[in-house]
């Protein structure tokens, strides 16, 4: 498996939904940057269950230990390792999905790739894998904003969700959504061509969170219905000195590579796959099975994927400023 992200600033994470512990090493972070811990708790509560209309009943604390790479408030540039334990797993919820394939999961492929797997919630495909990125990125989060680089997450109609969300629920049905991510103050020069652009490296990074099936910059796909005067993001030199654009379609990269302002993204989100009413599948052998709905799940995960989709980001901001401190003397 592929589970470590970045080049110089790289995370690997560990653990499964229903086992003891979910974790990571976050490894290349330099030495000397304040981290206040009680902040980063405050960013990885965020995701938790129970906060929001129709999220999960199963009630993990969430509760970062820090295990290295961190002292009085200031990381070592050693490794920083960490975990977040399992509390409330109910491992029986699952047992006669042990044999079946639930439509839209990752039970069937998982399969076909090891062999084996782990049906308690999903095993290494549940969405509680994300808590690790949290943690992660609510580093890299404190890292860059001694930078000056903010990045902010926010649901797309967040208005109507949830009304739209406690429907869905009346009716064992779930919902998707699209998350709006815009990141301030990034430098112009960011990026690695040809391979490494920062686009591609962001679409990569939000594409690895479960759910994710679409990812847009800047004007993204509205950019193919236009004609290239409706989108040129034109130069100009700006009353302190500096040179910018007067609009922003290109989401603040242009040749895979930041250009000093706003980076915008968007990313969607489909429906949470297991549905709270029978749905007809078929076992490993491929008999018909009706599953009848059992467990605790979202309804909706957006609310919660914000944090998340925070943390990604920062993961890959931070280490594009690190890699682009090799680019010249």
């Amino acid at each position: 498996m592929m589970n470590t992200i970045g080049t110089i600033l790289s995370l690997t994470t560990f653990g499964e939904s229903h086992g003891p512990a979910m974790g990571g090493v976050l490894d290349g972070m330099p030495a000397g940057v304040d981290i206040d811990l009680e902040r980063l708790q405050r960013f990885v509560d965020r995701r938790r269950t129970g906060q929001t209309t129709g999220s999960s009943s199963r009630d993990e604390k969430d509760r970062v230990e820090v295990l290295s790479g961190i002292w009085q408030g200031k990381t070592l540039g050693t490794p920083i390792g960490f975990v977040v334990r399992n509390t409330d797993a109910h491992s029986e919820d699952y047992k006669e999905l042990a044999n079946v394939y639930r439509p839209n999961h990752a039970d069937f492929t998982y399969q076909a790739k090891y062999g084996t797997r782990d049906p308690r919630g999903g095993g290494r495909a549940s969405a509680r894998e994300t808590v690790a990125r949290v943690v992660a990125g609510g580093i890299a989060l404190q890292a860059l904003a001694s930078l000056g680089i903010s990045i902010e997450a926010r649901i797309e109609g967040a208005a109507d969700l949830d009304q739209s969300i406690s429907q869905a629920a009346s009716q064992g049905d779930t919902l998707g959504g699209i998350v709006v991510c815009t990141i301030k103050g990034v430098p112009a020069g960011l990026g690695e061509p040809v391979f490494g652009k920062l686009h591609a490296q962001l679409a990569a990074a939000m594409m690895s969170i479960p759910s994710v099936h679409g990812f847009e910059y800047g004007d993204g796909f509205e950019m193919a219905g236009k004609r290239g005067s409706e989108v040129m993001d034109v130069f100009e030199k700006r009353p302190d000195g500096s040179i910018g654009t007067v609009t922003n379609h290109s989401g603040g990269i242009q040749g895979g590579i930041s250009n000093g302002e706003d980076i915008t993204m968007r990313i969607a989100f489909k429906p949470v796959p297991t549905l709270m009413r029978p749905v007809n599948t078929v076992d490993h052998d491929g008999n018909a099975v009706v599953l009848q709905p059992r467990g605790r799940h979202d309804v909706c995960v957006i609310p919660r994927a914000l944090p998340i989709v925070e943390a990604m980001a920062a993961l890959v901001i931070l280490d594009a400023f690190l890699l682009n401190k090799t680019t010249r003397l």
